[in-house]
């Protein structure tokens, strides 16, 4: 039978007895595989995330975070919040579980969350075990090996605990016992009073990671044991409560701060973290609050500074928009009364004209007879107009189809000219036409002549003179050709290498040039010096184009020493932030440098440079102390601004700034009087005090004169440093060796490459001559080839002249004959004299019609002319009768015309008006329209007085004033615009927009210390809770603590570490095992191992009384302790957790001294351990056994 292991308890309890549960595996077999059918399967994720759990914070109300869940939400997604007595509330779904100190005992003695029954298969050592613990101190002993560990890791694996915390195996597999399949851990804790226990099974295999569990036998998740866990205030996961064999050093390694959130889980008030969470995130909260605020109001502070720069420019700005406002409004009251006095004269001239109107109507009524009959001789007289100017088109458009006859008959009578002329001219082209045919005949018969000619004697063939030339350059391109084109490669290789060296030494040379140059070497110690200004410098060198005026680069870039012997006195003068200021020559360059480098538009927040702008004239700076002659006289060279080259826009930095026109400087300082010096610089000059700098020697001199009393002199000196800013730069030696060999080096391969290729050129010369050879052999062989060309084309050219003679008679002989065509033109020209007879008939009948037509067009006219002169008589009847009428008709037609001009003029200055008010801004518009209404009520109310009778309105806060007296006030204005100073709107827009974020960041300062002292508030609310209920815990625990070192006679002290950051309060544990020690930290280096096994168990006795959790267990505590210690620990052990109101407590040990205190209330589990274990129920208790030996030995009784 293989060996197994056994779990026997012994009670000390008044009765003896003693309680053992053992069943048979064949029965333990069958409910395992029962509950087996209905388990779920839970990952091993799951076991990692509750080892999460397990070793993270515990949150408010005894919730522990749930990270990971399908429920409650990540923890630290949220802030905190904080009620009214200062506890923090975090975000999660699960719900709240109020934790008492212990829930309340039941009758048989075990409290709510205790273990009642542990039963383990194929379990690490175990194949089969159970038994029941006590609920108040169960001591586990037996041998090393024997698991009495084992049964804490079954502890905090079966409640679903990770395995982290017990210092071993990683992963659920590895506590299978080896060589089985699988196993399983059941316990049974105590249900609250009233209700059942809790029976926890977690079933285990040796081939997979994962597990399942049962609740009651039922199905359950991970999440759910976890959540009885929190119900029952189960702390496997704090080291406090539950601290297995391998975490003991882990315990004394604890941070003094990790030890007051462990002891504030385990002990005292439930709401001890959740009040500390809420102070430690409060008060990250407030610093970081009080961070911005202080930020904000240091950005405040410089906007504001800024503002007040050019709140004068902008008052100014709005001075001009109120002119500007002003004019605007005049420019269109100013129309507006103009339309008013045209609408008033439109009224008058409507009226008169309506007078002479009626006027003019009477006296047309008592001229209308005669008036009619001269309507009806005019209408005679146009209709015999009309009549008589169509007789008149008729009789014109006769005499142009006349024209147009005689036009035709003119035409046929050149046609017929020109066909006699062309008769005439046949004959002449026949005899031409014959003498071209007899000629192309002679030059036909020459041509043929030239082709049969023999050619000349020796004539070689063309083809065998071009086979010979092929040859003969053949044999060039093998001797002369082929090495030619080697000889060029070599040459072109040689150019580049030569190309490449120079190239080379041209860059080394530019690069040595380049260093060498000063304004390069500044630049390059201005990156070291300060990036910042560096990167402003290049920045502004590309964009000057954005400045009114010349912005100036720091005098570290653009001041020259004159003399290097006063280069240490003249930069004594510079402050560091002088050298490196940017000086701009108007307040408008400043600003928008000011926005482009500080404000961080181009180069990034982080980007700082120092700017100077001042006012400048001459009488704004103070004179020079000294004269010329007097300074020379006391023994000074001169003013430090005589030894510098700068920009002529510097001087007023350099004057108002740096003052270096009244720093007087003597290389020498023996030669200066210093009391003379003194007395000098001292005196007041042109309004200043009096008081100015000078150097004499190596010494700087801060000369000033006492503003009170008696007005006395003090000098303050210090050593002129080493200059070095203003020296002059030099090139790195080591960078001019590498370029000066670098240019050495190409000058070498250059000569090189010269002397290899005048061998080339030698040797092409050579080839040169050969090649001439071969091209006189060339030359003869063409000669003879022309000779064979000539002959060819000679024999060519006579061919082509026989072909197009032969075609030019050829074309002659084909002409048709001449008496053909003469015929044809004399039939055309009978034809022609056909129709010249025709039109002549034609135009005698004409002529005939038109002497009629003219005719009737005279009788016509002098109709016209008697109807017409009826008409005039009659008409100066009329005009000698209408006389009163027209000069009636006078008068109204000039008031009509006057009334349409001013009606015109009136619509137009309506429109325009309308025009103008449309286009005006919304505030001018709104004050024209206050001004309207007033005069337009005014207006009214005059109008019904004068219809009353009554007195005239008040015209008190009326706008009366005339159009001149309006055109007068706006050339005031326009004057007074003209003399206003013109402020960019470019400042007036900085400025206002940084007014906006002026009052936005007050506004958010202000809100941002409301929070901040809300948060402040939450921090005393729950600082007045927390401090006070910690304080009484630790003093609680320290008591005891201190107690149980004096009984071993050691010294011992629990201590608050308090600190301005909530998250570093910590509880210091201070012991002392020896008298000449003092009271030391308890750390995991300082005290041996024993001494901190001894310390941690009296700790934790010290924190049993004060704990929540429903049992606590310590495994093999006391290893490393002498026997002393090791009964005082275990008494005071006993005495500690047998108390009435003690809960359950597990104290592993592998060893017992002799002699101990023992206390009814103990249960004493001993592990058995052997080759052969009886497998008969009730065997596993150890009193009977005993009582059982003794009868068998004879010695049952006594």
């Amino acid at each position: 039978m293989p060996r197994t292991n056994g779990v026997a308890d012994r009670s000390s309890a008044p009765n003896g007895s003693v309680r053992v549960k053992a069943e048979k595996f064949k029965q333990e077999n069958a409910r395992r595989d029962k509950g087996k059918q209905r388990a779920r399967v839970e990952t091993e994720d799951e076991e990692e995330q509750y080892e999460e759990d397990a070793e993270g914070e515990v949150d408010a109300e005894g919730e522990e975070d749930a990270e990971g869940e399908e429920e409650g939400s990540p923890r630290g997604s949220k802030r905190m919040r904080v009620n009214g007595h200062g506890d923090s509330r975090p975000s999660g779904s699960l719900p709240e579980v109020k934790r008492g100190k212990t829930l309340p005992r039941d009758v048989d003695g075990y409290i709510p969350g205790s273990i009642v029954r542990i039963q383990l298969m194929n379990f690490v050592t175990y194949d089969y075990v159970q038994f029941s613990p006590g609920p108040y101190l169960n001591m586990i002993i037996g041998p090393n090996g024997t698991g009495k560990s084992s049964i804490a890791c079954a502890i905090a694996l079966g409640l679903n605990f990770p395995p982290s915390i017990l210092g071993r195996a990683s992963d659920l597999n590895s506590f299978v016992k080896i060589g089985s399949d699988k196993g399983y851990i059941e316990i049974e804790l105590k249900g609250i009073r009233g209700r059942g226990n809790y029976t926890i099974r977690r079933n285990l295999s040796a081939k997979s990671k994962s597990s399942t569990f049962t609740l009651n036998g039922e199905p359950a998740t991970g999440n759910e044991i976890k959540q009885k866990m929190l119900e029952l205030n189960v702390q496997v996961g704090n080291l406090c409560s539950f601290l297995p064999q391998d975490k003991v050093s882990e315990f004394a390694a604890m941070s003094p701060q990790q030890l007051l959130r462990e002891t504030q889980r385990a002990a005292g008030d439930e709401r001890l973290t959740q009040w500390h969470d809420t102070l430690i995130e409060s008060g990250k909260e407030l610093k970081s609050m009080e961070q911005l605020i202080k930020d904000d109001e240091s950005q405040l502070a410089q906007w504001v500074e800024r503002n007040e720069g050019i709140e004068r420019e902008v008052q100014r700005y709005h001075e001009r928009k109120k002119i500007e406002f002003e004019i605007a409004l005049l420019e269109v009251l100013i129309p507006i009364e103009q339309y008013r006095f045209g609408l008033k004269e439109y009224s008058r001239l409507r009226a008169l004209k309506k007078k002479l109107h009626d006027k003019a109507n009477k006296l047309k009524k008592k001229n209308a007879p005669a008036h009619e009959f001269l309507r009806k001789l005019e209408n005679a007289l146009k209709k015999a107009e009309i009549r008589r100017d169509e007789m008149n088109s008729d009789t014109r458009n006769m005499f142009k189809a006349l024209r147009k006859k005689n036009d035709a008959s003119d035409k046929l009578e050149s046609d017929w000219d020109d066909i006699n002329t062309r008769l005439e001219s046949l004959k002449k082209q026949e005899k031409e036409r014959q003498k071209k045919i007899r000629l192309y005949e002679v030059e036909i018969q020459k041509a043929k002549e030239e082709i049969a000619k023999e050619p000349p004697e020796g004539l070689e063939d063309a083809d065998g003179l071009t086979r010979e030339a092929r040859t003969i350059q053949q044999e060039r391109n093998v001797a002369v050709m082929q090495r030619k084109e080697e000889l060029d490669r070599q040459g072109k290789n040689l150019a580049e290498k030569r190309g490449m060296s120079s190239a080379n030494k041209l860059h080394a040379e530019a690069e040595l040039k380049k260093n060498d140059n000063a304004d390069v070497q500044k630049l390059h110690s201005m990156s070291r010096w300060d990036p910042n200004t560096h990167k402003a410098i290049l920045w502004l060198r590309q964009n000057q184009h954005r400045f009114k005026q010349k912005v100036f680069e720091p005098p570290f870039m653009c001041v020259n020493i004159k003399d290097r012997r006063y280069t240490n006195a003249v930069e004594s003068c510079f402050s560091a932030a002088q050298l490196k200021s940017f000086v701009t020559q108007n307040r408008e360059d400043l600003n928008t440098l000011n926005g482009c480098i500080n404000d961080g538009q181009v180069l990034g927040q982080g980007v700082r440079i120092v700017t100077w702008y001042r006012d400048f004239n001459e009488h704004s700076v103070p004179p020079p102390p000294m004269s010329r002659e007097e300074m020379h006289q006391i023994g000074f060279d001169g003013y430090a601004l005589d030894y510098i080259d700068y920009p002529e826009g510097l001087e007023s930095f350099l004057k108002k700034e740096v003052m270096l026109h009244r720093t007087a400087i003597a290389l020498n300082g023996n030669k200066v009087d210093v009391n003379a010096a003194m007395a000098a610089v001292a005196r007041p000059v042109g309004g200043s005090p009096g008081g100015a700098t000078f150097i004499n020697g190596t010494t700087i001199n801060i000369v000033q004169r006492s503003r009170y009393g008696r007005k006395a002199i003090g000098n303050m000196t210090r050593d002129v440093p080493q200059a070095r800013n203003l020296t002059v730069p030099s090139i790195d030696p080591e960078l001019k060796t590498r370029l000066e060999n670098a240019i050495e080096e190409a000058k070498q391969e250059m000569v090189g490459y010269d002397a290899e290729r005048e061998h080339i050129n030698q040797e092409r010369e050579k080839l040169q001559k050969k090649e001439e050879v071969f091209q006189k052999r060339l030359d003869d062989v063409n000669r003879r080839k022309n000779l064979v060309a000539q002959e060819q084309k000679r024999i060519s050219a006579a061919t082509s002249r026989l072909e197009r003679n032969q075609k030019l008679l050829k074309d002659l002989r084909s002409k048709p004959k001449v008496e053909e065509e003469e015929k044809r033109l004399r039939q055309k020209l009978l034809e022609v004299s056909h129709e010249r007879m025709a039109i002549s008939k034609q135009y005698l009948k004409m002529v005939k019609e038109v002497v009629a037509c003219q005719t009737e067009a005279t009788r016509l006219g002098l109709k016209y002319l008697q109807i017409g002169a009826n008409r005039t008589a009659l008409n100066e009847l009329c005009k000698r009768k209408d006389e009163k009428f027209q000069k009636a008709l006078v008068e109204f037609t000039k008031a009509d015309e006057e009334f349409k001009k001013v009606k015109e003029e009136s619509v137009a200055l309506l429109n325009e008006n309308k025009e103008r008010l449309r286009a005006l801004p919304p505030d001018t518009a709104e004050a024209y329209r206050v001004i309207e209404r007033v005069r337009i009520q005014y207006d009214k109310s005059v109008k019904e007085a004068e219809q009353e009778g009554g007195p005239l309105p008040s015209a008190e806060g009326v706008d009366l004033r005339t159009v001149e007296e309006l055109e007068n006030e706006l050339e005031t204005q326009k004057a007074k615009l003209d003399m206003s100073f013109r402020t960019q709107p470019g400042v007036v827009e900085e400025y206002e927009k940084r007014k906006r974020d002026i009052e936005q960041l007050q506004q958010t300062i202000e809100n941002r210390k409301k929070n901040a002292e809300k948060v402040e508030n939450s921090i005393r609310k729950a600082k007045d809770n927390w401090q006070p209920a910690l304080e009484k815990l630790v003093a609680s625990i320290g008591e005891k603590f201190s107690a149980a070192f004096d009984r071993i006679g050691c010294a011992g002290e629990i201590r608050i570490s308090q600190h301005e950051d909530y998250d570093k309060w910590a509880i210091d544990i201070l012991v002392k095992f020896r008298d000449s020690e003092k009271l030391q930290l308890l750390t995991g280096q300082r005290q041996s191992g024993g001494e901190r096994s001894l310390t941690t168990i009296l700790y934790l006795m010290s924190l049993t009384e004060e704990a929540r959790a429903p049992f606590s267990l310590v495994d093999e505590i006391n290893q490393g302790m002498d026997q002393r210690a090791e009964r005082n620990v275990h008494n005071s052990l006993v005495e500690v957790t047998c108390k009435e109101e003690s809960a359950q407590y597990f104290l592993i040990t592998p060893k017992l001294l002799p002699d101990l205190n023992y206390h009814e209330r103990m249960k004493v589990l001993c592990v058995n351990n052997g080759e052969w274990l009886p497998e008969e129920r009730n065997l596993g208790k150890m009193m009977n056994m005993i009582e059982t030996y003794l009868q068998h030995n004879g010695g049952g009784k006594k």
